[in-house]
């Protein structure tokens, strides 16, 4: 397991973390074997949103005696009536649910509260304007929450809160399929691939504005929905007419900019192997730009996915890298002090490009790399 610095909160969290959902409906020993194997392959994250009383009796079960073995991402206004999930905005209702999670887990904090799916300025304002935010700030100062995080599917409404300073962490919806798809898709579009219908994509922009905005402000994205639910793991349910592996699939996430956790559904002991064995497939066996080929009519153009399929360079130019960090300058009015010393600690940079072209050739998303690379010189030459 690697680990990265989750934004500005400072936590240091493993690459590949654990998605609750799948434990409803497991049994007590089931969810502490899966517990048992995160924690035996250097999992610390585990995102636990459901409001079940035995699904968060079973975690706590698991979790007690190693409380400290991880960072708990619990939500807040997830509530369970009529037998059955729901969320609130009802403020007595998020209040008994968060107190029962805490209860069930057996701890006393929460290392990130999350404000649970919030998806239109209609809901942010029921969020961001009442006593939701209020109560989750009062949390935070006692220190029964850490952190306040939110999750969300639609990147308008992901950038407001990221932008607005009170969220240290987004969860967000992140696959290729989704980063495709229209900004103001909703979540049922999103698993229905509704908006794929047009002959020529890339990266939304809104979504790749997010993404670069989380990095520059220290908000960090924890992943859901890596793997689409699954229908990208099988030809025939994914957009692209071809299966992706679970580790494509996560290597696409973790390559976005503010990407610090990828959370993996596992309903099982082996699809927590499964999620692990990322780190023993060969970098070939993580690549992906070539899926994106195989369906004539879905087919990525100009923007640069960050998969060196451009490779080799004969300068010898992490040329993913150096467009990863000319994405993140660009936003800002200025280059971040940051962004410029991770630039400049590469042992070939845009300076290197000898403008030969051979890298464009390659590109399965017909990116001008060349013209990338001047801009690039240009943007961090008065930072030298």
């Amino acid at each position: 397991m690697e680990y990265r610095t989750l934004g500005r909160t400072g936590l240091k969290v493993g690459e590949i973390g654990i998605g609750g959902e799948w434990f409803n409906g497991l049994s007590s020993e089931e969810s502490t074997n899966i517990i048992d194997a995160a924690i035996l392959n250097g999992m610390n994250f585990i995102d636990v949103f459901m409001p079940q009383a035995a699904t968060r009796d079973n975690i706590g079960t698991a979790l007690k005696g190693r409380r400290d073995k991880f960072i708990i991402q619990g939500h807040l206004c997830t509530v369970f009536e009529d037998e059955q999930y729901g969320r609130t905005r009802d403020i007595t209702k998020t209040k008994k649910s968060f107190n029962d999670l805490l209860e069930r887990l057996h701890t006393d904090y929460i290392d990130i509260g999350m404000i649970h799916y919030v998806d239109s300025d209609e809901d942010y304002a029921s969020v961001f304007e009442t006593e939701i935010i209020e109560y989750a700030k009062e949390l935070k100062e006692k220190g029964i929450v850490r952190y306040i995080g939110m999750s969300s599917h639609n990147p308008t409404i992901a950038l407001k809160a990221v932008e607005s300073g009170l969220i240290d962490v987004l969860m967000f919806s992140i696959n290729p399929a989704y980063d495709m798809e229209k900004s103001d898709s909703n979540i049922e579009d999103l698993m229905e691939y509704k908006d794929l219908k047009e002959s020529t994509w890339t990266v939304d922009s809104a979504r790749q504005k997010l993404y670069t905005a989380c990095e520059n402000i220290g908000v960090a994205i924890t992943v859901m929905k890596p793997l689409g639910a699954g229908s990208l793991l099988a030809a025939e349910s994914s957009p692209f007419g071809v299966a992706m592996t679970v580790p494509q699939c996560i290597h696409y996430a973790l390559g976005r900019n503010g990407v610090k956790v990828v959370i993996i559904g596992c309903h099982t002991v082996p699809e927590v192997l499964e999620a692990v064995r990322y780190y023993n497939v060969d970098d070939k066996d993580k690549e992906y730009g070539h899926i994106f080929t195989k369906n004539n009519s879905i087919k990525m153009v100009g923007r640069c996915m960050y998969c060196n399929h451009c490779q080799p360079c004969p300068s010898h130019i992490d040329i993913a890298a150096v467009t990863k960090f000319l994405d993140l300058a660009s936003q800002q009015d200025s280059v971040p002090d940051t962004v410029n010393q991770h630039y400049f600690a590469m042992k070939t940079n845009a300076n290197n490009c000898i403008m030969c072209g051979k890298c464009e050739p390659n590109c399965p998303f017909s990116v001008e790399i060349r013209e990338n690379m001047k801009k690039a010189k240009e943007m961090f030459k008065a930072n030298i």
